[in-house]
């Protein structure tokens, strides 16, 4: 076998999930259908694109009979930076917190974004990434998401600007999935979901997107992201400010039947 150029620890990974697969006499889709996911992320696990979380790791073993190996693998992957420096903090605040605020004007919050809604997020970088950066940061992106369905999922509340739901990011077909995908959000459990119509004569937002944070020890912990960097608040004085933004945003914007309705509108539901 040749040596792989350019290879990364999830190619290497990738490669041994391919390898496996072909002992075991299975197609990628043949894979997937009996693993429940689609045939792509076996496609992206196996070239490297997507890395392979361990519970789906594991099902592989077993699937596979491969003894544990894959699991190792992925237990003893070097770690990456994932995230740009400056969000690492808040990832792993967010990854903890029991209860999760958030205000967005400019697009739908990464914890809500649909796979092809995220690649069009990245693909609109300035400067541009490449695909490979594309790829790696909507697979973490996606990874994100697991907290809202853990077993014991945070407490969460979303406010969008109504501005946010009239952009056509990735075309047609990714914006009415993305509104699909907000749908159903809307009605898991713990999740609030309100949309900030047009038309305010007041409005508590003006100043930009903010997430707030409360941590298992119940501090209480603030996030804003700029242009060039971000900044996560655990001052309680300004984490205060930001609360109270919020309390007033709540008030504001739609209560969550009536998002739901807004939402039903958009995707022609009568």
């Amino acid at each position: 076998m040749k040596p792989m150029k350019n290879a990364t620890p999830e190619r290497l990974v990738g490669a041994q999930v391919a390898l496996f697969r072909r002992w075991a006499r299975l197609t990628q889709r043949e894979l997937a259908e009996r693993l429940g996911v689609h045939e792509e992320t076996i496609a992206s696990i196996e070239q490297g694109r997507r890395p392979l979380k361990l519970d789906l790791a594991e099902q592989l073993d077993e699937l596979l009979e491969t003894k544990g190996a894959l699991e190792v693998a992925v237990r003893n992957l070097p770690e990456r930076a994932k995230y740009p420096v400056w969000a690492e903090a808040f990832i792993d605040h967010e990854r903890e917190a029991i209860a999760i605020s958030s205000y967005e004007n400019q697009l739908i919050p990464g914890l809500l974004q649909t796979e092809a809604y995220a690649r069009a997020v990245f693909r609109s970088r300035v400067p541009l990434l490449c695909e490979e950066k594309v790829e790696r940061r909507v697979a973490t992106r996606m990874e994100r998401q697991d907290i809202l369905h853990r077993k014991v999922p945070p407490t969460a509340s979303f406010i969008l600007s109504e501005a946010v739901l009239m952009d056509r990011l990735g075309g047609k077909e990714v914006y009415r999935d993305q509104l699909s995908c907000l749908r159903e959000c809307a009605d898991l459990p713990g999740l609030t979901l309100q949309i900030m119509p047009f038309g305010r004569e007041t409005h508590a937002g003006l100043a930009g997107p903010f997430v707030l944070l409360e941590t298992p020890e119940h501090a209480l912990l603030a996030y804003v992201e700029t242009q060039r960097g971000s900044q996560l608040i655990s001052d309680p004085d300004e984490v205060s400010v930001l609360a109270q933004k919020y309390a007033m945003l709540r008030t504001q914007a739609l209560n969550p039947e009536e998002a739901k309705g807004l939402l039903g509108r958009l995707l022609g539901e009568r």
